[in-house]
Formats: structure tokens, C-alpha cells, sequence
């Protein structure tokens, strides 16, 4: 009863583990993707995170732009 959709709904995003600039996004809308595949480049204190699909799915939407800056736990892709 508690957790069944909103839990699976956390699964399939990508969010930003710390505030930083969003360098390079390496999916598109509608792109199938791999659980650990990279879809999101984000720049943090001069280094850049790599940061990959939590499961495997299809990129459904794309929250962010490239050179956009973003906050911790800012959702960036999400998978459906």
C-alpha cells in the first residue's frame, strides 16, 4: 500500500547529487537506455560526474539543458 508507484517513479530519474552545471546530455527523448548507462554529464567543485540510468527504460522527459546550473536533488531525466 504505501511506496508502489511513487517508488517506482524514483527509480526511473536521474537527479543531481550535488549543485552543479549541466556539461553534456547524452540521450534524447524517446532513446532506450541501459541501467548504468551515462545520460547526464554535470560539472561539480571542477570535476565532471557521469551520472547513470538507475534502471533500464526510455527517456521520457529531459528536465534540464545543457550548460543550465542545477541544485542537489534536482530531477534531471526521467525514465519510463
Amino acid at each position: 500500500m504505501t511506496g508502489g508507484a511513487d517508488a517506482d517513479a524514483a527509480d526511473k530519474t536521474v537527479v543531481a547529487p550535488m549543485p552543479g552545471l549541466v556539461v553534456k546530455i547524452e540521450v534524447e527523448v524517446g532513446q532506450a537506455v541501459r541501467a548504468g548507462q551515462g545520460v547526464v554529464v554535470v560539472e561539480a567543485m571542477k570535476m565532471e560526474n557521469e551520472l547513470k540510468a538507475p534502471a533500464d527504460g526510455v527517456v521520457a522527459k529531459i528536465l534540464v539543458q545543457e550548460r543550465q546550473t542545477v541544485d542537489k536533488g534536482a530531477t534531471l531525466i526521467v525514465l519510463e
